[in-house]
Order: structure tokens, then C-alpha cells, then sequence
């Protein structure tokens, strides 16, 4: 078996990845595609399943291609994806009913005011260890039942599923045989009690969905079904699923309590290991699962930065800064600091630890001095700025000091933002050799689910430090630049 290959199915906001990986944890082959985002309004985010779906069986079919292997090669498969989006199909014909609403869509935002005004505030955070937000998947079932001509007749009837991408893509690998999802992923729906391990009849009666649309919950690691699709000749089986955040904080082997991680990808994800104890947060942060695996439930403390690369490709695609991503560390790097610019890239609202939906974005101190480079080197900033709050909420949660930070996601790429992260922090970044995070925890979890690798011990050992961020400038200025930043956040939180 240590011949074969785990693949690793990466299905992201953006785009879909398949990934190969040996038995000493080494990417052989990837293969990458987008597809296209849908804006039918103002702060609405669609995909089309079927987008999802074809566009992650050709990059598996291209990753397998690439290392001139067939599918015969593959050990297993494990999945990991964009959590919270939802989909509603139809059981019988397998279509959906609705294009998949995204993670970042705010349409049930009015919706999730009136649920706070009801009181419901606790209760939700008790059971699911969220806060009431569009963010999760409750409120978009809702919106699809009660918006969709037929569909609640459907669900009533027990005829439409729900799942998050994980399902949806285990659904279809199968053929329709298997309706399944992860206990990470199912914490994210808001429907999903996280102590009693269970979908929780008082929130199904809230929301009003039939508990007849849910998927079976599964631990992350183990058999979930085997493949029957034309797409491979052979039947794989899928043996590790689990929400892209905690695949990463599996896969930056952060599997002892209070180890941390931060994934800058479309948005920032910071994820610290809590045990096997849900620490309820103070601080607005979210409890969430971990992973469940030999029968051991791991949690976690989560905030999340709605904004984080994505202000980077704003002022690629919507300002016209640059042609490429990456000429944004150059440009950034060509002036010391930003001139006394701050910038608060709150396109869809703030996330953990504010959580206010209707904030929207603010550039705060600009003079006829400031340039493309400053305000290059703000956005950057900013994303270092939010995960700050979100990290200095997790120590006073969790009662400890961050020691190290272990990064991952493809603005951790970029030397300059790391090395402002360990400047405000004042703590030790440290990035890996496999910034993959994402896909390698997924594969981790297939690997054991059968037997590809033996134990977390063996898996902990290929953990590799790619470069270290220390600390350089001092504590003072770091103290300075957060009073800044957190006046230009009370500016948009002005009624």
C-alpha cells in the first residue's frame, strides 16, 4: 500500500484542487481549476453545484494524468472543503434545486436580526458554540425552503437533501448511494448540538427543516463509502473528510491542546486545538469540532476574518494595482510603512471577533502623499491587524499565551506579512515546507482511516519548518499600530 497514493480532493471557494500525495507526505501531483462566481445582488454569493462538482472529478482526472498513474494507484480518497455553503437537491433526479449559497453570502442577515431580537442568541451559542450568523449553512436552508417554488412541499415530503460541499461531492461520487457528511463540517451548520454529537431537534423546529434532509454524521477518519462513478474504473474508497479550516489545523499537525494555526487564504481562519474540553468564548469566538477520530472528539476555538487575501485581489481586480498577487509584497515592500494609512477591508461585514454584518470598508489617514504603495502595504497590514484581535481573543479564552503561530494558505507565501504578523503578535510565526495544509490534512485522514499510515505519532514526524518569523520590531510600535487600527474599527462601527 505505501506504493500507492492518497488523493486529496481541495474543493475551495474559488477553485477546486486535487492533490497526490506519497507516503512521506510529499505532494507527486496537483491540479487546479476555477469556476465562476455568481453576484445576482448586492452582498449575495452563488455557485453552481454542478460547477463544483465537474470542476473537481477533471482536476482528480488531471492531477492522476500529470504522475501518468491510473486510479488503481490510489489508496483513498479524502475530502475537504469550503465549509458552510449549502446545496439542496433533489433526492430522486440528484439536481439542485438552488444554486449553492456561499459562506460569504449576507442575505439572511435581516433574518438573523430578528432571530437575536427573539432571544435566541444563547441558546444557539449552548448547543452549537456559534454565534447567530448568515456565515452559517441554518439559515440558507431556510431561505432555499422558503424562497424555491415546491421545495418545502419537497422536504415535507422527505424528498430534497441538504449538505455542505462534502456531501454534495460524496453524493455524487457515489452515484446518489450515500448521503453522509463529518462532524466539523456539521458543527458549522448552526443545526448540529456539539456536546450531544447530534442534529438537535429544537433547532431543526427553529429554522423549520426536516430533520429527513440531513446527512448521516460520520468521524472524519474511516470508511465513508466507496466511489461509483464512471469517472474511475475502479471503486476508492473515501476514508477522511473535513471542513477545509479544521483539515488545515489537522494537517499543520496542531494536535495537541493549545497549539494554533492561521490559514490566509480568501479570508483568515485561526484555529486553536482546545482538547477534548468546548471552551464557550467570552470573546465572541466560535467552539467548534476539530475532528473526531479513534472516538475522541478534539475541539476547537475559531475565529474568522471574512476579508484576508481577498482585499489583495480587490486592489488587483477592482483597483487595477497590479497584474499578479504575488507583485503585491514588492510593491508593499518599496515604502517603509504605510504613511499613517489603515485600511479595514470589511466588504461583507466583520467577523470574530466583532461580528457586525452591516460594517462595510474604511480607508482612515490618507494625505496627498499616499500611493498605491502605501495603501498596498495597508492591505497587508490589515490582514495581519484582524488576526490579531482574533488570536488576542483566543489567549484571554483559553487563558494562555501564544507561544508560536504555525501558518499556512497561499498569502503565507508572502515574507512581508509574515514578518508584520510576528511584529504585532510579538510572537514566533513559523511556516511549513507543505503550505498545503488544506488538502494534507484531508489526505491524513484518509491515510489512517485506512491504515495508509498507522498512527498520528507516524504522520506527526513529517511536520517540516520551512522558514521562522521572529519578532523584529518593538513592542512599543506594535502597541501604537493596534490603538490606531482599533480607532479606524470603532469608526465603522458607528450606528
Amino acid at each position: 500500500m505505501n506504493k500507492k497514493y492518497i488523493l486529496a480532493l481541495d474543493q475551495g471557494t474559488t477553485s477546486s484542487r486535487a492533490i497526490l500525495y506519497d507516503h512521506q507526505g510529499n505532494i507527486c501531483s496537483v491540479a487546479q481549476k476555477e469556476f465562476k462566481q455568481y453576484f445576482p445582488q448586492p452582498g449575495w454569493v452563488e455557485h453552481d453545484p454542478r460547477d463544483i462538482y465537474s470542476s473537481q472529478i477533471s482536476v482528480a482526472a488531471e492531477a492522476m494524468a500529470r504522475l501518468h498513474i491510473h486510479d488503481n494507484a490510489v489508496a483513498a480518497i479524502g475530502i475537504t472543503n469550503q465549509r458552510e455553503t449549502t446545496i439542496v437537491w433533489d433526492r430522486k433526479s440528484g439536481e439542485p434545486v438552488y444554486n449553492a449559497i456561499v459562506w460569504q453570502d449576507r442575505r439572511t442577515s435581516s433574518y438573523c436580526d430578528h432571530l437575536k431580537a427573539a432571544g435566541h442568541q444563547q441558546m444557539i451559542k449552548n448547543k452549537t458554540g456559534l454565534e447567530i450568523d448568515a456565515y452559517f449553512s441554518a439559515t440558507k436552508i431556510k431561505w432555499i425552503l422558503d424562497h424555491i417554488a415546491g421545495a418545502r412541499d419537497k422536504a415535507n415530503r422527505g424528498e430534497l437533501a441538504f449538505g455542505t460541499v462534502d456531501s454534495w461531492l460524496i453524493w455524487k461520487l457515489t452515484n446518489g448511494n450515500h448521503h453522509l457528511t463529518d462532524f466539523s463540517n456539521a458543527s458549522r451548520t448552526m443545526l448540529f448540538n456539539i456536546h450531544s454529537l447530534e442534529w438537535d431537534e429544537d433547532l431543526l423546529r427553529l429554522f423549520d427543516i426536516p430533520v429527513s434532509m440531513l446527512p448521516e454524521v460520520r468521524a472524519n477518519s474511516g470508511l465513508f463509502a466507496y466511489t461509483d462513478s464512471i469517472i474511475f474504473s475502479t471503486k476508492i474508497p473515501i476514508t477522511g473528510v473535513a471542513g477545509d479550516q479544521q483539515a488545515a489545523m489537522f494537517g499543520q499537525l496542531c494536535i495537541r491542546k493549545g497549539m494554533v494555526k492561521n490559514t490566509y487564504g480568501t479570508g483568515c481562519f485561526i484555529m486553536m486545538n482546545t482538547g477534548d474540553k468546548a471552551i464557550t468564548s467570552k470573546n465572541r469566538l466560535l467552539t467548534t469540532i476539530g475532528w473526531q477520530l479513534n472516538g475522541k472528539t478534539t475541539y476547537a476555538l475559531e475565529g474568522s476574518v471574512f476579508v484576508g487575501g481577498a482585499v489583495i485581489q480587490w486592489l488587483r481586480d477592482g483597483m487595477g494595482f497590479f497584474s499578479h498577487t504575488k507583485s503585491s509584497e514588492k510593491l508593499a515592500a518599496s515604502v517603509p510603512d504605510t504613511g499613517g494609512v489603515y485600511f479595514v477591508p470589511a466588504f461583507t461585514g466583520l467577523g470574530a471577533p466583532y461580528w457586525n454584518q452591516d460594517a462595510r470598508g474604511l480607508i482612515y489617514g490618507l494625505t496627498r502623499g499616499t500611493t498605491k504603495a502605501h495603501l498596498t502595504r495597508a492591505a497587508l497590514e490589515s490582514i495581519a491587524f484582524q488576526s490579531y484581535d482574533v488570536i488576542k481573543a483566543m489567549e484571554k479564552d483559553a487563558g494562555i499565551t501564544i507561544e508560536k503561530l504555525r501558518v499556512d494558505g497561499g498569502a503565507a507565501a508572502n515574507d512581508l506579512l509574515m514578518q508584520i504578523q510576528a511584529d504585532l503578535l510579538q510572537t514566533t510565526v513559523q511556516r511549513p515546507s507543505i503550505l498545503e495544509s488544506t488538502s494534507l490534512g484531508a489526505a491524513y485522514f484518509a491515510g489512517l482511516g485506512i491504515g495508509y499510515w498507522s498512527n498520528v505519532d507516524e504522520i506527526a514526524s513529517q511536520w517540516k519548518l520551512q522558514k521562522e518569523f521572529s519578532p523584529k520590531g518593538s513592542p512599543e510600535n506594535s502597541i501604537i499600530k493596534v490603538k490606531e487600527w482599533h480607532k479606524a474599527i470603532e469608526m465603522i462601527q458607528q450606528p
